[in-house]
């Protein structure tokens, strides 16, 4: 079946039907979603049942760069700096020399056993070299994990920002393969090029887009989403063109606009959380669609030793290099190194050698699918397990609640008060976003003037205006009062449970 522009609608829809539901059911057998879902792709796939004929490189590469921007932006929103602060040098370290060492000595395994130059043998070591974002942010969170520490933070660190190290190492060693006579040493102007500007303009628009949002008056609140996906892309394309790392700067801007007093902020979270997962599965779905298992099979002994080398060797000598300056208990870095999931964005950034027409860019292409479909199978399984094995799992019954958790969680609010803003006081002409009000407390009323309204992030408090405050506990009071430089005196404040 060929895909047209009559059916791509009909198509594009049952299978994401059928893989939302074969997800559905996946934990009950222990298959991590995301196998589900490239398993979809694949049956359907020209030899599978559904004989889709798709085999375009280019288009494939090309969603998996917009489905990366949806993943790395929304996981970047979901990262509170308070919980990434104690461990924000581990993850760096992680997602920067833990993905060098890892490339450098899966690419020396591979040009030692092949036929491979050692260019191509560091280029597919690159490849796979970083965990992905969208398996680990899935796995552990659908399996719910409760860890020790900061592990889970560490973990969900790496994997957010360690994608454009491998990007880099990618495109670095691809120039390489082919422009042979280069040197080594011809990549490190191009590194500091597209860490530092991508860094730099990663935050700078991220402080651009939170004065768009918050300054800029919108009459619907469904278009701040918008609004948030047009800024998203623009930080991606405009880095890119300036030669710095755009999957770098998409990540950090998710990362400061997530730790600030956004308008409509939950309903932007919530919006770029569902576009995620659904990015995800189109990722999925599309790569299954792409690869042709009868050209795996000849590949199946070289990617079961390549597979089982970064597992067991690779990765670990990533992390434990890459640790070694910090303090941390031997079963904990075990486990950061069981858990190098690879998935759909070594598939993705395979398609480069693909497009360059190198020698052996089918052969990296079908290996690199088999490595990842192998990490999550086997890894992505085994995470409860070997959480346990290794002492690192909490009982549920104790996990801790994330701060971005519990911000979009609707928590029960117990208590309630009524705060009267004087004429002279501090928030008098500003929008509540730039209050910065707790966020287990929130204003579900203003009086004014006789009459109630509904607030939002964007109304403006006014003299005179009666507040009703809804809070969780008795401890989020003084914190109410102070974001609005009140005097919190509790032996005068009345206490009012719902």
């Amino acid at each position: 079946m060929d895909i047209t522009t009559e059916n791509v609608l009909l198509i594009g829809s049952l299978l994401l039907l059928i893989s939302i539901l074969a997800g559905k059911t996946s934990y009950r057998f222990g298959v991590p979603t995301l196998i589900l879902f490239l398993s979809v792709g694949i049956l359907a796939g020209s030899e599978g049942i559904g004989k889709i004929e798709f085999d375009d490189p280019q288009l494939a590469q090309f969603v998996g760069i917009v489905s990366l921007n949806f993943i790395l932006f929304s996981g970047g929103l979901d990262t509170n700096w308070r919980s990434i602060k104690p461990i924000l040098w581990h993850g760096i370290s992680l997602s920067t020399l833990g993905v060098l060492f890892t490339a450098l000595s899966l690419g020396t395994f591979v040009w030692a056993i092949t036929d491979f130059s050692i260019y191509e043998g560091l280029l597919l070591g690159a490849i796979v070299s970083s965990t992905d974002a969208a398996a680990v942010f899935s796995i552990l969170r659908s399996k719910n994990m409760a860890l020790k520490a900061n592990l889970r933070p560490t973990l969900e660190l790496e994997s957010g920002s360690n994608d454009p190290m491998a990007y880099f190492l990618t495109i670095a060693f691809l120039g390489l393969v082919v422009n042979e006579d280069q040197s080594l040493l011809s990549i490190v102007p191009l590194f500091l090029q597209q860490i530092l500007i991508g860094a730099a303009l990663g935050f700078l628009f991220g402080k651009l887009s939170k004065m768009i949002i918050n300054r800029i008056t919108l009459d619907f609140e469904g278009l701040y989403p918008v609004l948030a996906i047009t800024l998203m892309f623009l930080v991606f394309s405009a880095t890119d063109r300036l030669g710095g790392n755009g999957f770098l700067a998409v990540y950090l801007a998710g990362v400061y606009l997530g730790n600030q007093d956004l308008i409509h902020k939950r309903t932007i979270m919530r919006f770029f959380d569902g576009l995620a997962w659904l990015m995800q599965i189109v990722l999925f779905l599309t790569l299954g669609l792409l690869v042709f298992p009868s050209d795996i099979v000849p590949v199946l002994g070289l990617g079961i030793l390549i597979s089982g080398f970064l597992i067991f060797v690779a990765r670990p000598i990533g992390v434990f290099l890459s640790l070694s300056p910090f303090k941390m208990k031997m079963r904990r870095r075990w486990y950061i190194s069981w858990v190098g999931l690879r998935g759909a964005v070594p598939i993705v950034f395979a398609t480069y050698p693909l497009l360059a027409g190198i020698e052996k860019a089918h052969m990296i292409f079908n290996i690199v699918f088999f490595v990842s479909l192998t990490s999550v199978l086997v890894q992505g399984t085994t995470l409860s397990r070997v959480a346990k094995w290794l002492h690192v799992a909490l009982p549920k019954t104790v996990k801790k609640v994330s701060p971005v958790d519990a911000f979009l969680a609707d928590g029960t609010k117990s208590l309630i008060r009524e705060i009267t803003i004087p004429p002279d006081n501090f928030s008098v002409g500003k929008k509540i976003v730039n209050l910065h009000f707790p966020r287990t407390a929130i204003i579900a009323m203003i009086s004014r003037d006789g009459k109630f309204l509904t607030p939002n992030g964007a109304t403006e408090i006014q003299e005179d205006d009666t507040l009703i405050v809804l809070m969780e506990t008795q401890k989020n009071v003084k914190a109410v009062y102070s974001s609005l430089h009140l005097a919190y005196d509790p032996d005068t404040v009345e206490e009012d449970n719902i």
